[in-house]
Protein backbone atom coordinates (compact mmCIF):
# COMPACT_ATOMS: atom_id res chain seq x y z
CA UNK A 1 0.00 0.00 0.00
CA UNK A 2 1.24 3.66 -0.83
CA UNK A 3 -0.07 7.01 -0.12
CA UNK A 4 0.09 9.89 -1.76
CA UNK A 5 0.44 13.40 -1.10
CA UNK A 6 -0.87 16.19 -3.14
CA UNK A 7 0.72 17.11 -6.29
CA UNK A 8 0.37 20.47 -8.16
CA UNK A 9 0.97 21.22 -12.13
CA UNK A 10 4.06 23.29 -13.41
CA UNK A 11 4.18 26.44 -12.53
CA UNK A 12 3.36 29.26 -15.63
CA UNK A 13 1.26 32.22 -15.42
CA UNK A 14 -2.59 33.22 -16.07
CA UNK A 15 -5.15 32.43 -13.33
CA UNK A 16 -8.49 30.60 -13.58
CA UNK A 17 -11.58 31.31 -10.81
CA UNK A 18 -13.10 28.11 -9.64
CA UNK A 19 -16.56 27.92 -8.07
CA UNK A 20 -17.88 24.69 -6.16
CA UNK A 21 -21.42 24.99 -4.82
CA UNK A 22 -22.49 22.67 -1.83
CA UNK A 23 -26.16 22.27 -0.93
CA UNK A 24 -24.49 24.32 2.34
CA UNK A 25 -21.59 25.56 1.31
CA UNK A 26 -19.91 27.52 -1.82
CA UNK A 27 -16.36 26.67 -2.24
CA UNK A 28 -14.62 29.26 -4.25
CA UNK A 29 -10.58 29.41 -5.37
CA UNK A 30 -8.15 31.11 -7.97
CA UNK A 31 -5.57 28.79 -9.15
CA UNK A 32 -2.42 29.02 -11.33
CA UNK A 33 -0.67 26.63 -13.41
CA UNK A 34 1.59 26.58 -10.05
CA UNK A 35 -1.38 25.71 -7.63
CA UNK A 36 -4.17 27.66 -5.69
CA UNK A 37 -2.98 31.66 -4.81
CA UNK A 38 -6.93 31.92 -3.00
CA UNK A 39 -9.42 29.60 -1.79
CA UNK A 40 -12.40 30.14 0.72
CA UNK A 41 -15.45 28.05 1.65
CA UNK A 42 -18.79 29.98 1.86
CA UNK A 43 -21.26 28.57 4.32
CA UNK A 44 -25.01 29.01 3.60
CA UNK A 45 -26.79 28.31 6.80
CA UNK A 46 -30.53 28.42 7.55
CA UNK A 47 -31.27 31.53 6.16
CA UNK A 48 -30.61 30.94 2.85
CA UNK A 49 -32.65 27.72 3.19
CA UNK A 50 -35.80 29.54 4.69
CA UNK A 51 -35.12 32.40 1.98
CA UNK A 52 -35.70 30.01 -0.66
CA UNK A 53 -37.65 27.36 0.55
CA UNK A 54 -40.02 25.62 -2.34
CA UNK A 55 -37.88 27.59 -5.05
CA UNK A 56 -35.69 25.83 -7.85
CA UNK A 57 -32.38 25.89 -6.69
CA UNK A 58 -31.18 28.49 -9.68
CA UNK A 59 -33.29 30.94 -7.94
CA UNK A 60 -30.53 31.12 -5.54
CA UNK A 61 -28.05 32.24 -8.20
CA UNK A 62 -27.98 36.17 -7.43
CA UNK A 63 -27.77 35.87 -3.73
CA UNK A 64 -24.68 33.32 -4.29
CA UNK A 65 -23.22 35.45 -6.71
CA UNK A 66 -23.35 38.39 -4.32
CA UNK A 67 -21.31 36.25 -1.64
CA UNK A 68 -18.93 35.06 -3.91
CA UNK A 69 -18.17 38.82 -5.28
CA UNK A 70 -17.86 40.01 -1.64
CA UNK A 71 -15.33 37.29 -0.85
CA UNK A 72 -13.24 37.65 -3.80
CA UNK A 73 -13.20 41.69 -3.21
CA UNK A 74 -12.39 41.01 0.12
CA UNK A 75 -9.51 38.67 -1.29
CA UNK A 76 -8.31 41.93 -4.02
CA UNK A 77 -10.18 40.05 -7.05
CA UNK A 78 -12.31 42.21 -8.03
CA UNK A 79 -12.88 42.31 -11.89
CA UNK A 80 -15.79 45.07 -12.65
CA UNK A 81 -15.55 45.15 -16.23
CA UNK A 82 -14.50 43.03 -19.68
CA UNK A 83 -10.77 43.35 -20.41
CA UNK A 84 -10.18 43.07 -16.78
CA UNK A 85 -7.22 40.76 -16.70
CA UNK A 86 -8.17 39.06 -13.64
CA UNK A 87 -8.46 35.17 -15.01
CA UNK A 88 -8.15 33.35 -18.37
CA UNK A 89 -11.36 31.37 -17.42
CA UNK A 90 -14.29 30.55 -14.97
CA UNK A 91 -14.90 26.85 -14.47
CA UNK A 92 -17.72 25.69 -12.53
CA UNK A 93 -18.99 22.08 -10.81
CA UNK A 94 -21.14 20.56 -12.84
CA UNK A 95 -24.38 19.36 -11.46
CA UNK A 96 -27.33 16.50 -12.61
CA UNK A 97 -27.57 16.99 -16.46
CA UNK A 98 -28.07 14.43 -18.78
CA UNK A 99 -25.49 11.59 -19.37
CA UNK A 100 -22.49 12.81 -20.55
CA UNK A 101 -18.74 11.71 -21.78
CA UNK A 102 -15.69 12.96 -19.15
CA UNK A 103 -13.83 16.21 -20.24
CA UNK A 104 -14.72 19.86 -19.75
CA UNK A 105 -17.20 21.50 -21.27
CA UNK A 106 -18.08 24.83 -22.18
CA UNK A 107 -21.04 26.46 -20.56
CA UNK A 108 -23.85 27.54 -23.06
CA UNK A 109 -27.51 27.87 -23.31
CA UNK A 110 -27.91 24.70 -23.82
CA UNK A 111 -26.68 23.54 -20.60
CA UNK A 112 -27.67 26.33 -18.35
CA UNK A 113 -31.61 25.32 -20.19
CA UNK A 114 -30.97 21.97 -19.06
CA UNK A 115 -30.54 22.82 -15.47
CA UNK A 116 -33.30 25.23 -15.44
CA UNK A 117 -35.27 21.76 -16.34
CA UNK A 118 -33.78 20.39 -13.70
CA UNK A 119 -34.86 16.71 -14.74
CA UNK A 120 -32.71 14.70 -12.18
CA UNK A 121 -33.62 16.57 -9.62
CA UNK A 122 -32.50 20.00 -7.77
CA UNK A 123 -29.05 19.96 -6.58
CA UNK A 124 -26.34 22.78 -5.55
CA UNK A 125 -24.02 21.71 -7.88
CA UNK A 126 -26.73 22.24 -10.49
CA UNK A 127 -25.47 26.24 -9.65
CA UNK A 128 -22.10 25.95 -11.26
CA UNK A 129 -22.29 26.50 -14.28
CA UNK A 130 -24.70 29.44 -13.91
CA UNK A 131 -22.85 31.03 -11.83
CA UNK A 132 -19.19 29.99 -13.74
CA UNK A 133 -20.90 31.81 -16.81
CA UNK A 134 -21.84 34.85 -14.57
CA UNK A 135 -18.39 35.36 -13.82
CA UNK A 136 -17.19 34.92 -17.01
CA UNK A 137 -19.27 37.15 -18.83
CA UNK A 138 -18.18 40.04 -16.44
CA UNK A 139 -14.49 40.14 -17.47
CA UNK A 140 -15.59 38.05 -21.42
CA UNK A 141 -13.85 35.23 -21.13
CA UNK A 142 -15.05 31.37 -20.99
CA UNK A 143 -16.85 29.27 -18.46
CA UNK A 144 -16.97 25.68 -18.16
CA UNK A 145 -17.61 22.48 -16.74
CA UNK A 146 -15.28 19.36 -15.66
CA UNK A 147 -16.34 15.77 -15.44
CA UNK A 148 -20.21 16.29 -14.31
CA UNK A 149 -21.56 14.06 -12.01
CA UNK A 150 -23.54 12.41 -14.44
CA UNK A 151 -20.63 11.07 -16.79
CA UNK A 152 -21.60 8.22 -18.27
CA UNK A 153 -18.73 5.68 -19.74
CA UNK A 154 -20.81 2.37 -18.62
CA UNK A 155 -20.62 -0.73 -21.07
CA UNK A 156 -23.87 -1.74 -22.74
CA UNK A 157 -24.60 -4.37 -19.80
CA UNK A 158 -23.94 -2.46 -16.90
CA UNK A 159 -27.38 -0.51 -17.31
CA UNK A 160 -29.52 -3.54 -17.36
CA UNK A 161 -31.41 -4.71 -14.52
CA UNK A 162 -33.67 -7.39 -13.94
CA UNK A 163 -36.38 -5.36 -14.90
CA UNK A 164 -37.25 -3.34 -18.38
CA UNK A 165 -39.04 -0.75 -16.30
CA UNK A 166 -35.93 0.13 -14.51
CA UNK A 167 -32.69 0.84 -15.60
CA UNK A 168 -29.35 1.86 -13.87
CA UNK A 169 -27.96 5.08 -14.34
CA UNK A 170 -24.56 6.14 -13.81
CA UNK A 171 -24.64 9.06 -11.89
CA UNK A 172 -21.34 9.05 -8.97
CA UNK A 173 -18.27 10.76 -8.06
CA UNK A 174 -16.40 11.14 -12.17
CA UNK A 175 -14.85 14.50 -10.73
CA UNK A 176 -11.99 12.96 -8.38
CA UNK A 177 -12.63 9.53 -9.57
CA UNK A 178 -11.21 10.43 -13.15
CA UNK A 179 -8.36 12.77 -11.19
CA UNK A 180 -6.65 10.23 -9.24
CA UNK A 181 -6.56 7.79 -12.11
CA UNK A 182 -5.31 10.50 -14.35
CA UNK A 183 -3.03 11.23 -11.39
CA UNK A 184 -1.56 7.16 -11.07
CA UNK A 185 -1.50 6.84 -14.56
CA UNK A 186 0.99 10.11 -14.99
CA UNK A 187 2.76 9.06 -11.64
CA UNK A 188 3.41 5.47 -12.97
CA UNK A 189 4.60 6.98 -16.34
CA UNK A 190 1.81 4.75 -18.44
CA UNK A 191 -1.11 6.31 -20.27
CA UNK A 192 -4.42 5.89 -18.52
CA UNK A 193 -5.85 4.76 -21.67
CA UNK A 194 -4.02 1.53 -20.96
CA UNK A 195 -4.45 0.94 -17.57
CA UNK A 196 -6.97 -1.25 -15.56
CA UNK A 197 -7.92 0.36 -12.14
CA UNK A 198 -10.81 -0.03 -9.50
CA UNK A 199 -10.49 3.17 -7.87
CA UNK A 200 -12.63 4.02 -4.16
CA UNK A 201 -13.87 7.13 -3.52
CA UNK A 202 -14.94 7.05 0.04
CA UNK A 203 -16.50 10.50 1.06
CA UNK A 204 -20.35 11.46 2.33
CA UNK A 205 -21.03 9.27 -0.55
CA UNK A 206 -19.18 6.23 -1.60
CA UNK A 207 -18.40 5.43 -5.52
CA UNK A 208 -16.75 2.50 -6.33
CA UNK A 209 -15.56 2.61 -10.12
CA UNK A 210 -14.38 -0.07 -12.74
CA UNK A 211 -11.66 1.97 -15.20
CA UNK A 212 -10.59 -0.06 -18.60
CA UNK A 213 -9.72 1.76 -21.87
CA UNK A 214 -9.29 5.13 -20.41
CA UNK A 215 -13.26 5.07 -19.24
CA UNK A 216 -15.22 4.32 -16.20
CA UNK A 217 -16.80 0.77 -17.92
CA UNK A 218 -18.92 0.59 -14.16
CA UNK A 219 -19.72 1.83 -10.75
CA UNK A 220 -22.05 2.01 -8.10
CA UNK A 221 -24.43 4.68 -8.70
CA UNK A 222 -25.92 6.89 -5.66
CA UNK A 223 -28.43 4.88 -5.12
CA UNK A 224 -27.00 1.42 -4.99
CA UNK A 225 -23.39 -0.10 -3.26
CA UNK A 226 -22.34 0.23 -0.04
CA UNK A 227 -23.83 2.54 3.04
CA UNK A 228 -22.05 5.84 3.89
CA UNK A 229 -21.26 8.54 6.51
CA UNK A 230 -25.31 9.87 5.86
CA UNK A 231 -26.68 7.73 2.53
CA UNK A 232 -27.79 4.17 3.11
CA UNK A 233 -26.46 2.62 -0.07
CA UNK A 234 -28.33 -0.75 -1.70
CA UNK A 235 -31.23 -1.34 0.67
CA UNK A 236 -33.82 -5.01 0.52
CA UNK A 237 -35.96 -4.13 -2.45
CA UNK A 238 -39.05 -5.83 -0.68
CA UNK A 239 -38.28 -4.64 2.71
CA UNK A 240 -37.98 -0.73 0.93
CA UNK A 241 -41.34 -1.38 -1.17
CA UNK A 242 -43.51 -2.48 2.59
CA UNK A 243 -41.67 1.01 4.21
CA UNK A 244 -43.01 3.12 0.36
CA UNK A 245 -46.44 1.99 1.80
CA UNK A 246 -46.42 1.75 5.32
CA UNK A 247 -47.51 5.29 5.77
CA UNK A 248 -44.88 5.76 8.27
CA UNK A 249 -42.77 8.39 5.62
CA UNK A 250 -43.63 10.68 2.72
CA UNK A 251 -42.02 10.67 -0.20
CA UNK A 252 -40.16 12.78 0.75
CA UNK A 253 -39.17 12.16 3.92
CA UNK A 254 -38.15 8.52 2.66
CA UNK A 255 -36.09 10.08 0.20
CA UNK A 256 -34.18 12.27 2.49
CA UNK A 257 -33.69 9.18 4.63
CA UNK A 258 -32.51 7.20 2.20
CA UNK A 259 -29.78 10.30 0.66
CA UNK A 260 -29.29 12.36 3.39
CA UNK A 261 -29.95 10.70 6.82
CA UNK A 262 -28.79 7.00 6.49
CA UNK A 263 -25.88 5.45 6.99
CA UNK A 264 -23.61 6.10 9.96
CA UNK A 265 -25.95 9.03 10.80
CA UNK A 266 -29.25 6.76 11.12
CA UNK A 267 -27.34 4.31 13.58
CA UNK A 268 -25.56 6.20 15.45
CA UNK A 269 -26.55 9.74 15.18
CA UNK A 270 -23.02 11.56 13.45
CA UNK A 271 -21.58 12.01 10.39
CA UNK A 272 -18.54 12.75 10.89
CA UNK A 273 -15.92 9.49 11.54
CA UNK A 274 -13.36 10.85 13.36
CA UNK A 275 -16.50 10.97 15.78
CA UNK A 276 -17.03 7.32 15.24
CA UNK A 277 -13.82 6.37 15.61
CA UNK A 278 -13.29 8.42 18.74
CA UNK A 279 -16.63 6.74 19.84
CA UNK A 280 -14.91 3.31 19.33
CA UNK A 281 -11.64 4.00 21.08
CA UNK A 282 -14.31 4.44 24.19
CA UNK A 283 -15.22 1.13 23.64
CA UNK A 284 -18.95 1.58 21.65
CA UNK A 285 -19.75 -1.52 20.83
CA UNK A 286 -22.53 -0.12 17.95
CA UNK A 287 -20.19 2.01 16.48
CA UNK A 288 -17.79 -0.31 16.37
CA UNK A 289 -19.88 -2.83 14.23
CA UNK A 290 -21.84 -0.23 12.09
CA UNK A 291 -17.94 1.21 11.13
CA UNK A 292 -16.97 -2.76 10.18
CA UNK A 293 -20.09 -3.18 8.71
CA UNK A 294 -19.32 -0.06 6.16
CA UNK A 295 -15.88 -1.02 5.39
CA UNK A 296 -17.41 -4.63 4.77
CA UNK A 297 -19.71 -3.13 2.25
CA UNK A 298 -16.97 -1.15 0.49
CA UNK A 299 -15.18 -4.53 0.46
CA UNK A 300 -17.72 -6.70 -1.08
CA UNK A 301 -18.63 -3.96 -3.72
CA UNK A 302 -14.76 -3.45 -4.96
CA UNK A 303 -14.62 -7.18 -5.60
CA UNK A 304 -17.23 -6.68 -7.21
CA UNK A 305 -15.59 -4.34 -9.56
CA UNK A 306 -12.71 -6.87 -9.76
CA UNK A 307 -15.29 -9.25 -11.17
CA UNK A 308 -16.26 -6.44 -13.85
CA UNK A 309 -12.32 -6.40 -14.71
CA UNK A 310 -12.19 -10.07 -14.80
CA UNK A 311 -9.59 -9.97 -12.25
CA UNK A 312 -7.07 -8.22 -14.12
CA UNK A 313 -7.12 -5.32 -12.19
CA UNK A 314 -3.72 -3.25 -12.25
CA UNK A 315 -4.38 -1.46 -8.89
CA UNK A 316 -6.66 0.04 -6.86
CA UNK A 317 -6.84 3.59 -5.36
CA UNK A 318 -8.55 4.50 -2.15
CA UNK A 319 -9.50 8.49 -2.45
CA UNK A 320 -12.22 10.41 -0.61
CA UNK A 321 -11.93 12.58 2.75
CA UNK A 322 -12.39 9.05 4.11
CA UNK A 323 -9.04 7.52 3.45
CA UNK A 324 -7.25 9.79 5.80
CA UNK A 325 -8.66 7.31 8.28
CA UNK A 326 -5.65 4.76 8.89
CA UNK A 327 -7.94 2.24 10.64
CA UNK A 328 -10.05 2.68 8.06
CA UNK A 329 -7.97 2.14 4.79
CA UNK A 330 -5.70 -0.58 6.83
CA UNK A 331 -9.29 -2.85 7.75
CA UNK A 332 -10.17 -2.07 4.03
CA UNK A 333 -6.68 -2.89 3.17
CA UNK A 334 -7.13 -6.10 5.34
CA UNK A 335 -9.64 -7.25 3.06
CA UNK A 336 -9.16 -6.24 -0.78
CA UNK A 337 -5.23 -6.54 -0.86
CA UNK A 338 -5.80 -9.40 -2.88
CA UNK A 339 -7.42 -7.70 -5.50
CA UNK A 340 -4.29 -5.76 -6.76
CA UNK A 341 -1.69 -3.30 -4.78
CA UNK A 342 -3.56 -0.80 -3.09
CA UNK A 343 -2.27 3.08 -3.36
CA UNK A 344 -3.96 6.15 -1.25
CA UNK A 345 -5.13 9.21 -2.45
CA UNK A 346 -6.54 10.81 0.61
CA UNK A 347 -9.18 13.87 0.20
CA UNK A 348 -10.72 14.79 -2.91
CA UNK A 349 -9.16 18.26 -3.81
CA UNK A 350 -12.23 19.35 -6.28
CA UNK A 351 -10.86 23.10 -6.90
CA UNK A 352 -7.57 21.81 -8.24
CA UNK A 353 -9.04 19.37 -10.14
CA UNK A 354 -11.38 21.50 -11.54
CA UNK A 355 -8.72 24.06 -12.36
CA UNK A 356 -6.39 21.53 -13.47
CA UNK A 357 -9.51 20.44 -16.39
CA UNK A 358 -9.72 23.97 -17.80
CA UNK A 359 -5.87 24.36 -18.15
CA UNK A 360 -5.67 21.01 -20.42
CA UNK A 361 -8.11 22.99 -22.33
CA UNK A 362 -5.76 26.52 -22.13
CA UNK A 363 -2.93 24.02 -23.09
CA UNK A 364 -4.11 22.54 -25.74
CA UNK A 365 -4.30 19.01 -24.41
CA UNK A 366 -7.61 18.29 -24.77
CA UNK A 367 -10.44 20.35 -26.88
CA UNK A 368 -13.98 21.53 -25.12
CA UNK A 369 -17.01 20.10 -25.45
CA UNK A 370 -20.05 21.17 -26.21
CA UNK A 371 -23.22 19.78 -24.82
CA UNK A 372 -25.78 18.50 -26.92
CA UNK A 373 -29.41 19.63 -27.21
CA UNK A 374 -31.84 16.70 -26.40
Amino acid sequence: MRYHLSSIPNPASGRILVINPGSTSTKIGIFTRGGEEFSRTIRHGDEEIERFKGQPMLARADYRGELIEGALIDAGFAPKSKGTECWEAVVGRGGLLPPMECGTYLVDEVMIEALRQAHLGEHGSNLGAVLALRFAQAVGVNAYIVDPVTVDEWQPCARITGSPLVSRTSIGHALNTKAVARRYARECGRAYADLQLIVVHMGSGITVSAHRGGRTIDSNSIEEGPFGPDRTGSLPVRALIKLCFSGRFTEDELDRHVFGDGGLFAYLGTRSLPEVEQRIDAGDKLAAQVFDAMIYQIAKETGAMAAVLAGKAEAVILTGGMAHSERLVNRLCNRIGWIAPIDVYPGEDELRTLAEGVFRVLDGEETARRMRAE
